[in-house]
């Protein structure tokens, strides 16, 4: 389990979000089109998929995240499921797509002794010990579609299931367990419910060896179904136990709000694509119980480019290998203490083909970091990632002249 303090607020850690194509190239997909990937992020991109043809994505990643808060480290490690797409055309102008994908985790343990002789030790509360827990995590399905038309332009759109839930305890005992009452707290917040993601995009006429691309999404803000519970108790060596405070969120529903999106990209056709992405949610007009204070406006910059010395090279394999780079930096949802936590970080990626097909294995290392101030009593995540995905492409329906 890869430990977050951070996860300990709103709904989680939120996820980057892409292929690992785009997630190589800094996080840039929005202007994308491309025959052998699926870009959830805009639907009208699914318009690129050929005809005929059939991709299947399935990513897994492994993560280390080292903390420091300028007096202690801690370093945790996980591995966990990515993403699951697939996507195909029904016709010349319309393509589609379906796929899982993470939005939120909420994990974390933290857990803190005070003996006597720590700087924290008072003579009144003794000695004791806290844990901190958090699991779980939200996740979408999306199912979408998009149309060419007016020949340069295409637009689409995603139907998204948004379902998941967190749970949080924080628990307090005492060395002196037989004696004294100790306190429990539990949270619990589930949100599901159906939205919808719109896009467009312009693939501008430059000529056949160049092209130029420019895109724009907007997932609209949505009041989601949710379920609240926080429960404070006592409780004793003797399965006697004490309520401090109940609280249920009852009928009242979660607002998520809107992200849009905006990017361009250009460069020389199955050679060179250099992108930029633009992304902007007002996380301070969400309405998450048990999330008041701690939710703040975030805005992004994502940079990519991508160098492939010769796609269709027949004689040598390396040089078909898709080379990225890339880099971000943005502004977090959380804020702690009046502080918006900072977050930038570089990306890397390859694009490994498989021989005499349009398949490859793509893999993608990002290096973020997540901070605020220690006099803030806050502190900084060194997160490495490294991602795997194949991603499969083969044609169908189409019938053989040969056996």
């Amino acid at each position: 389990m890869v430990n977050s303090p951070y996860a300990r607020f709103n709904i989680g850690v939120l996820e980057p979000a892409g292929s690992f194509r785009s997630l190589g190239m800094g996080g840039t997909s929005v202007s994308f089109r491309d025959n052998t990937s699926i870009y959830f992020n805009n639907p009208a991109s699914y318009t690129s998929i050929d005809t005929n043809s059939f991709i299947f994505d399935f990513g897994i990643d492994y993560s280390i995240n080292k903390l420091a808060n300028g007096e202690t480290r801690f370093t945790s490690d996980d591995m966990n499921f990515d993403h699951l797409l697939l996507g195909f055309p029904l016709g010349k102008n319309i393509g589609v797509a379906a796929g899982l994908v993470p939005l939120s985790n909420g994990y974390y343990k933290l857990a803190e002794t005070i003996s006597q002789g720590d700087p924290g030790y008072d003579p009144v509360t003794g000695e004791y010990s806290s844990n901190h827990l958090g699991e779980g995590s939200f996740i979408n399905f999306f199912a979408g579609a998009g149309i060419k038309f007016l020949r340069h332009f295409s637009a689409g759109a995603n139907m998204t299931i948004l379902f998941g839930q967190i749970r949080r305890t924080n628990r307090i005992t005492f060395s002196d367990y037989e004696s004294v009452f100790h306190y429990n707290r539990s949270e619990n917040l589930r949100i599901g419910g159906v939205n919808f993601d719109y896009g467009l995009q312009v693939a501008l006429p430059v000529n056949k060896n160049y092209f130029i691309n420019a895109g724009i999404s907007l997932t609209s803000g949505k009041r989601y179904k949710s379920d609240y519970e926080d429960f404070s108790y006592l409780f004793s060596a003797f399965n006697t136990a004490d309520t401090l405070s109940y609280f249920t969120g009852g009928d009242q529903k979660a607002y998520i709000p809107g992200t849009l999106r905006a990017g361009f990209s250009l460069g020389r056709k199955d050679k060179m694509t250099a992108s930029f992405d633009y992304i902007t949610t007002k996380w301070s007009k969400a309405e998450i119980l048990g999330a008041e204070g701690y939710l703040a406006d975030t805005r992004s910059l994502h940079f990519g480019i991508e160098f492939i010395p010769e796609k269709y090279s027949i004689y040598d394999y390396f040089r078909r290998i898709e080379y990225r780079a890339g880099a971000h930096i943005e502004d977090n949802y959380v804020i702690i203490n009046n502080e918006q936590i900072k977050g930038y970080g570089f990306t890397a990626g390859l694009g490994i083909p498989v021989r005499r097909s349009l398949s490859k294995a793509n893999i993608f290392f990002d290096y973020t970091v997540r901070s605020g101030s220690f006099d803030n009593n806050l502190h900084r995540e060194n997160y490495f990632t490294l991602g795997v995905s194949l991603n499969l492409h083969d044609y169908w329906f189409l019938k053989r002249r040969y056996d």
